[in-house]
Order: C-alpha cells, then sequence, then structure tokens
C-alpha cells in the first residue's frame, strides 16, 4: 500500500460525485421540516462504518458468492453510469423513495452510503491502493458532514439553479469516470 495524493485526490471527487450530498440538500432539507433537527454526526458515522466494512469486506462477500473484483467493477461502471445519466438528464432511477423519518435508514443508508457508492467503493479498489481509497472516504464524510450541518446555508446561498447546475457537472465528470472504469476492467475479459 503505497499513499498516493493523485490517486486520493481521484477517488475524493469520485465519491463526491456518487454520493451527491450536494444534491441530496433538497432532501435533507424536506426531512427537517418533517422530523425536525437531524444528527448530522451519527448519519456521517454510520455512513463511514458502512463504506469502510465495505470496503475491506465486500471482496471476500464477492468472493463467497464467487464473483471476482474485476466483473463487480465492470457492473459498478454500469451503475455509476446510470447514475450520471441521473444527475445530468434529471432524471430518478434511484432514490424514489421518499424517506419519512430523518433516522439513521434515509440518511446513512441509502442517501449517503448507498448501493452507488458501496459498488464504487469496491470498483475502485480493482484500480487503487486501499489507504487512498480509505483517505477519500474520510475526506467526502467530513464534506457530508459540514453539508448536513450546513444545508440550510447552502441551500439559500446556491439556489435551485445553483444546485442544479453543481449536480449536472458531477454527472458529467462521474459519466467519464464510469467510462474509464468499464474500459480499464473490461480489457481482463479479453487477455
Amino acid at each position: 500500500m503505497q499513499f498516493n495524493l493523485r490517486d486520493t485526490v481521484t477517488i475524493t471527487m469520485i465519491l463526491f460525485a456518487v454520493i451527491d450530498i450536494l444534491g441530496v440538500i433538497p432532501i435533507v432539507v424536506d426531512l427537517r421540516k418533517k422530523v425536525g433537527e437531524i444528527e448530522s454526526k451519527k448519519a456521517t458515522l454510520v455512513s463511514a462504518v458502512i463504506m469502510i466494512a465495505f470496503l475491506f469486506l465486500g471482496e471476500q462477500i464477492l468472493n463467497l458468492i464467487g464473483i471476482d473484483v474485476h466483473s463487480f467493477a465492470v457492473a459498478g461502471s454500469f451503475v455509476l453510469f446510470f447514475l450520471a445519466l441521473e444527475m445530468i438528464l434529471g432524471i430518478r432511477i434511484y432514490k424514489d423513495d421518499t424517506p419519512s423519518t430523518a433516522s439513521i435508514i434515509p440518511l446513512a443508508f441509502p442517501l449517503i452510503a448507498g448501493t452507488g457508492v458501496l459498488t464504487t467503493i469496491l470498483s475502485l479498489k480493482a484500480e487503487y491502493d486501499t489507504i487512498n481509497i480509505v483517505v477519500g472516504i474520510v475526506v467526502n464524510l467530513i464534506l457530508v458532514y459540514i453539508v448536513l450541518r450546513s444545508s440550510a446555508k447552502i441551500e439559500a446561498i446556491l439556489g435551485n439553479g445553483g444546485l442544479g447546475i453543481i449536480r449536472k457537472v458531477f454527472g458529467i465528470v462521474l459519466l467519464a469516470i464510469a467510462v474509464k472504469l468499464f474500459m480499464s476492467n473490461v480489457k481482463g475479459f479479453f487477455d
């Protein structure tokens, strides 16, 4: 394992795009109106446990059912592709359920550490050192905590238009990453 700043920045940006914490702000604001205060620290810590556990145990789970990391990465690239399309086109493929409470369930899972994030973590493991992924996860969780704590201020500053622009930009970045992930892992099938 070797720390690489460039890889860590790339991983951080990928996870930031997939977690899409800025895109979740309208849901967080809605939850606050329905149930009152949101426990930002608790949601962030539970998300951390889910992501780190999946980083270290996800591969063993896949091996148990007979799937290699490269196959999972190719499948993950498809998930990322559709998440990117959702962000760019403004369509809803995932997250169709409207959460009814502001407990750990809707915030930590699936809004923060959802299936797209878990798939991405395992897909990243096929290409990057674990230490870089851990640092990328920690940086993102710090950002998640900050955004959750100040979601009302961020919404007021950016407005719906600003949030939409940010979401589309990260959607395009995520689309390019999905294509790269697919191309680098699909080569293994033809060797």
